[in-house]
């Protein structure tokens, strides 16, 4: 249900980016770009306590700093690549590092644990007295 308390669509008709069936709309997701972006969303995700931990907000927020990551990652590779580094893609690695770190302290930088106690259904189960 959403705050109206309309129900929320069917899959079927959602976005192919609401469903997690695609990273980005009309890209090929087999690109290192592309791969590299769904391991960190994924990797954050998990520090934030999976999936089920999140909201939606969050969520945004983690699409947007693996998205820099990526970004200052790449910057970094040409640096490394070329030896060097000029002014202007140095001026453009502090503020994608900046924008960062701003939005990882809104995210929160402490790594959540995810209770994985199992319930005391699931623990007699495993011991085979279920």
């Amino acid at each position: 249900m959403n705050r109206n308390g309309k129900a929320i669509r069917k899959p079927m008709a959602r976005a192919a980016t609401t469903n997690g069936a695609v990273i980005l709309p009309n890209t090929d997701g087999r690109t290192v770009w592309v791969r590299r972006l769904a391991d960190l969303m994924a990797l954050i995700t998990l520090d934030l306590g999976g999936e089920d931990a999140i909201s939606e907000m969050e969520r945004g927020l983690v699409r947007r700093i693996a998205t820099q990551q990526v970004a200052i990652e790449k910057l970094e590779a040409a640096f490394a690549q070329d030896g060097a580094a000029d002014d202007k893609a140095l001026d453009l690695h502090q503020r994608l590092s900046n924008t960062l770190r701003r939005n990882q302290e809104a995210l929160g930088l402490k790594r959540r644990s995810k209770d994985i106690t199992p319930t005391l259904d699931a623990y007699l189960a495993r011991q085979g007295q279920a």
